[in-house]
């Protein structure tokens, strides 16, 4: 069902389009022929997956589908983001559209009007509430997913196939990605599973972009023309190749042998990047620095160089808007975030944008550059994940990044993904992406980065615990083994087994309704009824055999995570005579708890590993489950007084029982819980200053709100565990009540005016 569609074709309207001609007629521009096609799609009843270049339009599409909702009566629609950050600005835009009355929010740690007819969620949230058959599934019509192509990502991705082999099948998929080069065959395994899903495909940029190299001398273009002028596609601009040694890939002139080396070009500053862009005219820009800390420097020497992009007007624009922002804040809190500076740095339109930050101070920076006050933001790489900053001008300083182990290339992806950021459409009639020139610049690698414009989409999903106990209290073993068979990562590994997988289903399905015709009939109605359902058995257990000689890694990692489990009484058999498997109280429980530990969480609370604590001592081992450390050598720090030691040890020795049993079984390990940030947690908890707590723990203050969320999360979690009829039950009711009692305590502050950015 894949199918290409060059976005400058309008494609053939078959029928009218009622709900989609009065949506155009609401915009302010024509729509592409890849938008109205895949809109016509959405109207036509179908489901769609667009593959686009970023900046090109497909939230259009979206945007459509949430109009389209709102037509059809009682419809609902869920529009999901993978980061919190792209939830809550989505979240704004559809309130400014729609009415704040009409839109709610769910993101873990905000509960915003979770019955609206519109609702904003990130994709755990979605995830979970399938899982938990959650009503508010009967009334919904369409589910954004917006960059799906996350689904790639090794840590969170599995999380998309999950939402899309599980959501019922009368829901409409809107999925938007980036250009993938397996887009057919991402779109071939979502109709396989869900049926009736067309895919768009556009490679056409709206806004052209052009690469350029930025070099002491001048901002060259990369790619010239005949003339030596600036073009899209061309050869190396031979004055580059001049500064390069005279040929492509070269690393400049050999040195002589004996001399010391010698620096052939002073460093280019970042004082100097911003003046090349506010001279050449290609403010806005984004310089992306694969640092936080390379970030807030940059703007250090910006402002240590005098750089200043903003007339008086912006200034007194920017203040106004800075303090109507902060508002409220504590001015202690402020004064220890260096608020002072970051205001400055903001006055001369400069500005950092990384994890590190305040979320405030984040959003504060996006809403400037958006409306184009800040006109040079530092950034690492997290901003090209779809927030809306589109920029005239992309920098890219190095080619190369730190991977937590060593220092890697950039990928075609990644470049892609960057310099999609330039070019604004409806602004800019192009963008402009920019690299760095240093000593070790390699032209033809940077040619072939700005040449290759897709990447491919890598299933990373994998069996877990919370998964096979939510997956085995809705169906069989044989028919959880069977779900997961559907999955990409088996569709990638073997075509064929999820054809196999999805007849089976059908004659599954077929095979209850012989069976139902068989008791309802006589005579020889019902011997006719009978002879089909044995004919079909015989059938769908040669096709089991099938599926079994080739089925790949996915269902036996199942296979050992269920043995796990039943070892550790969280499955059991329904019944002496029966091979199938019940979910026990506990493994009711283990269902409420989401992540890497949800196996030792539920471990924890059922092995009464946490006695003693009170609801700070709570919040502490949340966050020891929850951190996770930037570097493997982080020391663990200061633990919290009175009872915690003692329930951290208990923690940790459940902790390497469950290591030990996970590779017994083969399965992959879970990382040492680490209580780095636990005293800063606990302390906070017990209302110590916001000073104390960054000053104690090291940290900046985006990573201590960033830690206290990803907390509030699992206490809720747990909460709701310690609450549900099977926590009753076990006596946890007494741990739910201090779980809620922590997430109050620690949701204060900054944490609390940062819920929702």
């Amino acid at each position: 069902m894949s199918e290409s569609i060059p976005s400058a074709e309008t494609s053939a309207q078959p029928e009218s389009f009622p709900a989609l001609d009065a949506f155009a007629a609401s915009l302010g521009f024509p729509l592409d022929g890849f938008q109205r096609t895949a809109c016509e799609r959405l109207e036509s009843g179908r489901s769609v997956l667009v593959a686009a270049p970023t900046g090109s339009g497909k939230t259009t599409v979206a945007e459509f589908a949430v109009a389209l909702a709102r037509r059809e009566r009682d419809a609902r629609i869920f529009y999901t983001a993978p980061i919190k950050a792209l939830s809550n600005q989505k979240f704004r835009e559809l309130c400014d559209a729609y009415g704040e009355d009409q839109v709610g929010l769910l993101t873990g740690d905000v509960n915003l009007r979770g019955d609206a007819p519109i609702v904003v969620m990130t994709t755990e949230v979605l995830r979970n509430m399938i899982y938990a058959e959650s009503a508010a599934l009967t009334e919904l019509a369409f589910v954004v997913l917006d960059e799906v192509h996350y689904l790639g990502d090794r840590f969170r991705g599995a999380v998309w196939e999950e939402i899309i082999l599980h959501l019922p099948r009368h829901v409409r998929l809107v999925s938007l990605s980036a250009t993938v080069s397996n887009a057919e065959e991402f779109g071939d395994w979502m109709h396989a599973v869900r049926g009736d899903t067309d895919v768009i495909l556009s490679e056409h940029r709206p806004v052209p972009l052009y690469q350029h190299v930025l070099t002491t001398r001048a901002l060259l273009p990369l790619l010239v023309d005949r003339d030596g002028e600036l073009a899209a596609r061309g050869r190396l601009n031979p004055e580059l190749l001049r500064l390069d040694g005279g040929r492509p890939g070269g690393r400049g002139r050999e040195r002589s042998r004996g001399r010391p080396p010698q620096r052939r070009s002073p460093r280019i500053s970042r004082g100097d990047i911003a003046r090349a862009l506010d001279e050449t005219g290609l403010l806005p820009g984004i310089v992306f620095i694969f640092s936080r800390n390379g970030c807030d420097q940059a703007v250090r020497q910006c402002l240590f160089e005098g750089i200043r992009l903003t007339t008086r007007e912006e200034r007194d624009e920017i203040r106004r808007i800075v303090d109507r922002e902060l508002d409220g804040l504590d001015p202690e809190d402020l004064r220890v975030l260096g608020v002072s500076e970051w205001r400055s740095a903001l006055e001369r339109g400069i500005a950092a944008h990384h994890a590190g930050l305040l979320p405030v101070f984040k959003s504060i920076v996006e809403k400037l550059f958006q409306e184009r006050l800040v006109k040079l933001v530092f950034a690492t790489e997290t901003l090209a994940l779809g927030i809306n900053m589109p920029a005239r001008s992309v920098v890219i300083e190095r080619l190369d990044k730190y991977n937590g182990e060593q220092r890697v290339p950039l990928t075609s992806g990644e470049y892609t993904q960057l310099t999609g950021r330039a070019g604004r459409r409806g602004i800019d009639v192009e963008g402009h992406a920019v690299v760095v020139w240093n000593d070790g610049t390699d032209l033809e690698a940077v040619a072939h980065l700005a040449s290759t414009r897709s990447f491919p989409v890598r299933s990373s999903f994998r069996p877990t615990p919370n998964m096979a106990v939510n997956l085995l209290q809705r169906m069989s073993f044989e028919r959880a083994r069977e779900t997961l068979e559907l999955s990409f990562a088996q569709f990638q590994a073997d075509r064929a087994v999820v054809d196999d997988a999805r007849e089976l289903r059908a004659e599954q399905d077929s095979l209850a309704g012989y069976d139902a015709a068989a008791k309802r009939a006589h005579g020889k109605d019902r011997v006719r009824w009978e002879e089909r359902a044995r004919k079909l058995r015989r059938e769908i257990e040669r096709g089991r055999r099938r599926i079994t000689a080739r089925t790949g890694t996915i269902a036996r990692t199942f296979d050992r995570v269920v043995d796990m489990l039943a070892e550790l009484e969280y499955l059991t058999p329904e019944s002496a005579q029966s091979d199938e498997l019940a979910v026990t109280d506990w493994g009711t429980i283990l269902c409420r708890i989401y992540g890497d530990r949800d196996l030792l969480v539920a471990e924890c609370l059922r092995r009464g590993a946490w006695r003693g604590l009170d609801a700070s001592g709570i919040v502490a081992m949340c966050c020891a489950l929850s951190y996770e450390p930037r570097r493997d050598d982080e020391p663990e720090g200061r633990l919290p007084s009175g009872a915690f030691r003692g329930a951290f040890e208990r923690t940790l020795e459940l902790w390497e029982g469950l290591d030990e049993l996970a590779e017994r079984n083969r399965l992959p390990r879970t990382a040492q819980p680490h209580a780095g940030l636990a005293w800063s947690m606990f302390a906070w908890a017990n209302g110590q200053s916001l000073t104390r707590i960054l000053e104690d723990g090291m940290m900046s203050a985006g990573d201590f709100v960033r830690w206290a969320k990803q907390t509030i999360d699992l206490l809720d979690q747990v909460a709701q565990a310690a609450e549900s009829e099977a926590g009753a039950a076990a006596g946890l009711a007494e741990l739910g009540a201090l779980a809620r009692e922590g997430k109050k305590r620690i949701r204060r502050g900054i944490v609390e005016a940062s819920s929702t950015s």
